[in-house]
């Protein structure tokens, strides 16, 4: 792009490796993926409390709270949804470079945008994890109000409804949140992580 032509990266003096280091943990993303109302956002919480809580270096980006302010200009068409994924994929790359270990919750629908913010990260960088729930379980929790809004026509395109999810085909770990407590649920994160040498 023309734009880009007289942009040169500039690398930091401090690594990614170093920052680790003085962590003492390795640093990656928590990609919780799932429908809207299937507990994403109180699982993110939950595994970032429980981090913070044993010294390990963490931080939560929600998907509503990022519209709030960086993805404030997207609306929720196909091509915007898309641009929001990818942002969300550049932000959370620059806080595993920092060292942290970034817990990212957004419904994320398609397959394919979910494999190119893969592609931002070394091998074990990206952990997906499918929080699956029954959509009837996902709509009479409803915490927002939108499936109503949805089953009404006063949101267009939404996920589940008039919009598909693609589950994922293989995710690093699945969390069935309409059969896991939240306790058992960060138990397994944890040693998925530890399993990986992350932690």
């Amino acid at each position: 792009m023309e734009r880009q032509k007289h942009i040169v990266w500039h690398h930091s003096t401090v690594t990614k490796k170093g920052r680790q280091q003085l962590n003492g943990h390795k640093s990656c993303v928590l990609w919780f993926t799932g429908l809207s109302g299937s507990g994403k956002s109180t699982l993110a919480n939950a595994m970032d409390h429980a981090l913070y809580s044993q010294g390990f270096q963490s931080y939560v980006l929600d998907g509503d709270n990022i519209r709030y302010g960086l993805n404030r200009d997207l609306s929720f068409g196909v091509d915007d949804r898309k641009e929001n994924i990818r942002r969300i994929g550049e932000v959370a790359k620059l806080f595993v470079d920092s060292g942290q270990i970034v817990s990212t919750a957004f419904i994320s629908p398609f397959q394919n945008d979910r494999e190119l913010v893969r592609s931002m990260f070394e091998a074990d960088e990206f952990i997906e994890v499918y929080v699956k729930c029954p959509i009837d379980i996902c709509e009479n929790r409803d915490p927002k109000g939108l499936y109503q809004k949805a089953r009404k026509g006063e949101i267009a395109e939404f996920t589940g409804i008039s919009s598909p999810y693609e589950a994922p085909s293989q995710p690093e770990l699945i969390i069935e949140t309409n059969k896991q407590s939240i306790e058992d649920s960060v138990g397994k994160i944890f040693h998925l992580l530890r399993e990986k040498k992350i932690l």
